[in-house]
């Protein structure tokens, strides 16, 4: 009699996963007919549901991305100029329109527009201001610009010439680095001419290989249009073009390794474009926030003063005493294992769904309860967003099989089950996924006024109304929601402080190692995401700025005002991305002047 055969650990392994899965619940979109996804309303979806002006915001984005189309070479002089006329001819359009015909969301759009176009021009002087710092490291620029442009116009090639051109360029980009070379103090190698020794920064630096990369693509466009199809062409340009495309090879590593201070192998160090005072003073303008910066750094630590006061109350909860940080450390060690997070954010998103449901806070269409997606994030991802993304789906952070151990381990307490049970809703329902699908479908043209503090702010806005109603069961779930509360906080203090030039990268690392508890990984992750160039200046102070003019606007309305919970966040929804300030008018049925300009106090 032979006994039960025994199975190889590796295929127990599997099959004792299986069974897991097996067991779990599955998506509520197996169990539903697609024909519950047609909205019961649609015979009734006859009248525009949008304002006066939806087409012609349509329009002016039509016409501006052909514009860029044609000029697509980024920060040339040509480009600037047409956009400035572009932009000009708008609000000459725009200021010449009845506006006192115009009902609320009309004005809305109107004047979204008309702070629209005089941002761009504010952009636009930015831009201007950085390629003249650059035009040093950069001189060829204007070369590549005229070839890729005079392509555009439809203006004749010339092959001679524009080998000639091309020679030129390498020969620059070689001086260049000479006369960098000398200005570091290195010995720069002999050349036939002298060349004055030059220094520059890491921010400059750093930025002028961006813009190499871009002006590199425009001649790469430029030289394939024509080589093959224009035989004198190719005999002429062939030899000179790829000469400089190795030049620039040299030149561009040069400045990565010498001046910026990247080490082959090695992550990139947090660089960053501070924009200064004058910078965020047009950010603010833009985003109708009307405090200061000193200001907004004082509602940042007001706010986590009150962090401090509840993270010590869990704490002693946990038996920690005071020592809040040695409770968040315990709290880090509760994850799954590899391979466990996807079943934990499903389950955590059914949950969150109930729980809105069940209060009925907002109206959650069957398709966007439905019809989200996991995807996991590559370890190259998690360098810049060690934590959830989210959007039309949820991207999780997690350990992959080829992170180094330190990374590993890292990535399984930055993600573990508290942190992550008050951040996946933020992600998809009722936040950002629940957005998504209202934005496709309600005044879709607003997205060309997409702002972080309507973004990022109504998904934190829900933080702040889970907590409230009681979302967390434990003191251990409380260290998860004040971690993520207290990031916010942090987001205003460091971004504000970088931006201001009073803060390095590694001190804004450093903050939020020390004040909120990241793991180092996890908080250079931030600081290089905050900084890389990925997201405006303003992003990461519109979470906590956002939810707490929300957090505002729902005291006057719901609390004073007697409106519900679920009517306040639909007609949110409805409205579509812009200034919190403009959905305050929107909500109160306001029609607001021609010259209306951001005065809300929303946090005193």
């Amino acid at each position: 009699m032979h006994g039960v055969p025994r199975l190889a650990p590796a295929l127990l392994s599997l099959i004792l996963v299986a069974s897991a899965l097996a067991e779990q619940p599955p998506s509520p979109a197996a169990g539903r007919s697609t024909g519950d996804y047609v909205p019961p309303e649609i015979s009734q979806m006859t009248r525009p549901q949008s304002s006066e002006l939806r087409e012609l915001v349509e329009r002016f984005v039509a016409d501006r991305d052909e514009l860029l189309r044609f000029y697509s070479v980024e920060g040339s002089a040509l480009q600037i100029r047409r956009l400035r006329e572009f932009y000009g001819a708008w609000s000459r359009r725009l200021d010449a329109m009845a506006y006192d015909s115009l009902g609320t969301e009309g004005r809305v759009d109107w004047l979204l527009m008309t702070r629209q176009l005089e941002y761009s021009q504010k952009l636009l002087d930015r831009e201007e201001s950085r390629e003249k710092e650059m035009a040093p490291l950069i001189p060829f620029a204007v070369d590549i610009a005229r070839l890729q442009e005079s392509r555009r116009l439809m203006e004749p090639v010339d092959p001679q010439g524009a080998a000639e051109t091309l020679n030129r360029m390498a020969a620059d980009a070689a001086d260049i680095q000479e006369a960098l070379q000398s200005g570091l103090g290195g010995d720069a190698p002999k050349a036939p001419k002298a060349v004055k020794p030059l220094t520059t920064t890491p921010i400059t630096a750093y930025r002028a290989v961006a813009a190499i990369g871009e002006l590199r693509e425009s001649l790469a466009d430029w030289y394939k249009f024509y080589d093959g199809y224009d035989p004198a062409f190719g005999w002429w340009v062939r030899a000179s073009h790829d000469r400089l495309n190795e030049g620039l090879d040299a030149y561009v590593k040069f400045l990565k390794e010498k001046i910026v201070g990247i080490e082959p192998g090695k992550d990139e160090p947090i660089i960053g474009d501070p924009i200064g005072r004058e910078g965020l003073e047009v950010e603010l303008a833009h985003e109708m926030i009307a405090y200061t910066p000193e200001e907004l750094l004082a509602i940042a630590n007001r706010e986590f003063a009150w962090c401090d006061a509840e993270l010590r109350k869990a704490s002693n909860e946990m038996g920690f005493g005071d020592n809040w940080k040695g409770a968040m450390e315990k709290v880090k060690d509760d994850h799954v294992p590899p391979g466990g997070q996807p079943g934990l954010v499903r389950d955590l998103a059914l949950e969150a769904i109930r729980f809105v449901q069940d209060r009925d806070l907002v109206t959650i269409p069957p398709l966007a309860a439905d019809f989200w997606r996991i995807e996991m994030m590559s370890p190259a991802r998690q360098k810049v967003a060690p934590f959830f993304l989210g959007g039309p789906d949820i991207l999780v952070a997690f350990p992959t099989n080829s992170m180094e151990y330190d990374d590993k381990l890292q990535s399984l307490r930055a993600n573990n089950v508290h942190f992550a049970r008050a951040t996946v809703f933020h992600e998809l329902v009722p936040g950002h996924h629940l957005q998504y699908y209202y934005e496709g479908r309600f005044n879709p043209h607003r997205v060309l006024f997409t702002t972080p503090f309507w973004v990022e702010g109504w998904a934190v806005w829900w933080e702040f109304q889970f907590w409230d109603l009681g979302f967390p069961k434990s003191p251990e779930d409380r260290m998860g929601m004040l971690f993520w509360r207290a990031h916010r906080c942090a987001r205003i203090i460091f971004s504000l402080n970088f931006h201001l030039g009073k803060w390095t990268p590694q001190q804004c690392v450093d903050f939020l190692v020390d004040r909120v508890g990241h793991e180092r990984a996890s908080a250079t992750g931030e600081v290089r995401r905050s900084f890389n160039g990925t997201f405006p200046p303003m992003y990461q102070a519109g979470y906590m700025l956002g939810a707490l003019q929300l957090r505002e606007l729902h005291g006057e309305l719901v609390k004073a005002g007697g409106m519900t919970n679920r009517r306040f966040h639909d007609a949110i929804l409805f409205g579509g991305p812009m200034p919190i300030e403009l959905v305050r008018a929107r909500l109160k049925g306001e029609k607001p002047p021609r010259d209306f300009k951001a005065q809300w106090r929303f946090a005193e």
